[in-house]
């Protein structure tokens, strides 16, 4: 069973986290958990349905979240069903999905809260999976941002052991994985890392990496605050830095990364410079 009391229902703003879960046990804890957690940090709390209705998912979490009628009332949670912002002719939409999680912070940041809390039932994707997991690398890059938090429930009763892995993997956070924390930088544009990349979650770094690839001027990745990242998440550094085709692009970093990074040779083609004082 999914340790749901753990930090991922607990997210940072910023934060993209897939959640695998079997049972309505584990999805009603998950909800209510999350539920709280968004209201406690002062977040407008979206929870957006598939297999159960916004009336079903009521009916089941008011009981658990003292108070969730009034929060409801006054908007700081809004239960809707997933298919109008996410489905084109029943496929998954990865414009559709992003333009409605866009629109969807700008309206709680224009209403006065701290940012957005968002629970999806991912079952919304259920019958294209591979499309789903377009939609979810696609939405990456609004994350960094750092206004939106969002948890991807997905039922392994409904999605194969390899759609699950596959959806795990461009998300840049998951139960028992390495964790990225990244946010848009603008001055100079670029990124600031932290956490782990590896193979668990190197999708979800190409995802995030691949709006600077239109960058104009130079980009700075500050990766000071990395932990780890394996040689093959440090040759996606080298990939963005020739697809920029000579427009520079800087890495800072401490020893650890920087050494990954001169073992792939990526300071052939980006500049790598120490950022802990060496």
């Amino acid at each position: 069973m999914t340790d749901v009391a753990g930090s991922v229902l607990d997210p940072e703003l910023g934060d993209h986290v897939c959640l695998p879960f079997a049972g309505e046990g584990e999805r009603i804890a998950a909800t209510r958990l999350f539920t709280a957690n968004g209201l406690r940090r002062g977040a407008r709390v979206l929870i957006v349905t598939c297999a159960r209705t916004p009336e079903e998912t009521r009916a089941w979490l008011a009981p658990a979240v003292p108070g969730l009628a009034r929060a409801e009332a006054e908007g700081r949670v809004v239960i809707r069903p997933a298919g109008g912002t996410s489905l084109t002719c029943g496929r998954p939409d990865p414009g559709r999905v992003l333009k409605g999680l866009s629109a969807a912070v700008e309206q709680a940041g224009q209403d006065g809260h701290a940012g957005l809390y968002a629970l999806v039932d991912a079952a919304w994707g259920a019958r294209d999976p591979a499309r789903q997991t377009t939609c979810e690398a696609v939405s990456n890059p609004l994350f960094g941002e750092r206004r939106l938090a969002s948890v991807c429930q997905y039922d392994v009763r409904l999605f194969s052991g390899e759609a699950v892995e596959r959806a795990a993997s461009v998300h840049p956070i998951a139960p028992e994985r390495a964790a990225l924390r990244y946010a848009a930088t603008s001055r100079p544009p670029g990124l600031r890392l932290s956490g782990d990349v590896d193979l668990t979650n190197r999708q979800a770094l190409a995802s995030v990496l691949a709006p600077l690839e239109r960058e104009p001027g130079e980009v700075v990745v500050d990766a000071t605050a990395m932990g780890f990242i394996d040689a093959g998440s440090a040759q996606l550094l080298s990939a963005t830095a020739l697809a920029r085709q000579g427009r520079p692009t800087v890495v800072v970093c401490g020893e650890a990364v920087a050494r990954v990074l001169r073992l792939v040779r990526a300071d052939a083609l980006l500049t790598v410079r120490r950022g802990d004082g060496g």
